[in-house]
């Protein structure tokens, strides 16, 4: 069982923004998506929640095409946190936490539901912004909130079927250490037996978290595989125009990778999976 992409293309307008791209979330790992601006990170997401149509390919859900699931059984297993989310009004952090409890059917506010999302606000470390109302909130501090709502959505592991959490740069917005809480709360919600795919744009936080590495690039997936074979020196400056030094930490098989300076602009030909 996974939520899968099997050749998709996604266009917008005339333009193709995926093409072809073939990959697997799976139960128990965490898979980062890096790429430069542009290369359809969000886009592939966004295919994989159901918010964007595919022209071409399918989106498998726990085996079924994602289609065929009603929405409220899909949002039992299924939580996005999206780039950006917009509340102007004025409900406290708390309520907004309790929002995600919207698809299990309670009524909001009751006894487990608070209980949960109080639980919640503790893990992302913003249970002292509880009764704070949410445009008060600094970006960092909406966040975390709003990562809350979405581990209050997923918190129950189903009977039958697994949980799945699609992170849209969960980090931007993060100061060093909170952007190491969020992924290693991602981590922990893997290592429960959910699966995870996180946006990421720092490749070390990438190589540090994730267990599997997809790189895109102008809407392929160009590279796929264990953060140590994938992040490689010519990769990154193909991909990222950035000429990097790859360093091993001593008894870690986690790498570090430290910007050199850019290279030149790659043509398109140089970028491995164009075409």
């Amino acid at each position: 069982m996974s939520l899968s992409a099997r050749e998709v293309d996604v266009l917008r307008g005339r333009q193709r923004i995926l093409s072809q791209v073939s990959l697997e979330v799976r139960p128990g790992e965490l898979l980062a998506v890096v790429g430069p601006n542009g290369a359809g990170k969000s886009t592939l997401l966004g295919a994989l929640a159901g918010e964007l149509r595919c022209t071409a390919g399918e989106i498998l859900f726990e085996g079924l095409p994602l289609s065929r699931w009603k929405p409220l059984a899909r949002a039992r297993q299924l939580g996005v946190l999206p780039q950006d989310s917009t509340l102007s009004f004025g409900f406290t952090a708390l309520e907004v936490v309790l929002l995600g409890r919207t698809p299990h059917g309670s009524e909001r506010g009751g006894k487990e539901d608070t209980r949960i999302a109080l639980a919640a606000l503790e893990a992302t470390g913003t249970q002292h912004l509880a009764s704070r109302t949410y445009p008060t909130l600094s970006g960092g501090e909406r966040q975390r909130v709003q990562l809350a709502r979405v581990l209050a959505q997923l918190w129950e592991a189903p009977s039958n079927g697994h949980r799945y959490l699609l992170l849209d740069e969960p980090t931007s917005s993060l100061d060093l250490s909170h952007q190491h809480l969020v992924l290693e709360l991602a981590a922990r919600f893997a290592q429960q037996g959910g699966a995870v795919l996180a946006i990421l744009h720092d490749l070390n936080l990438a190589a540090r978290y994730a267990h599997r590495v997809a790189v895109l690039a102008e809407g392929h997936v160009v590279a796929l595989g264990a953060p140590a074979q994938v992040l490689q020196p010519d990769l990154i400056e193909r991909v990222f125009g950035i000429h990097v030094k790859v360093l091993e930490h001593t008894g870690s098989p986690v790498p570090l990778i430290v910007p050199w300076g850019r290279a030149p602009q790659a043509a398109p030909e140089a970028v491995p999976g164009k075409g």
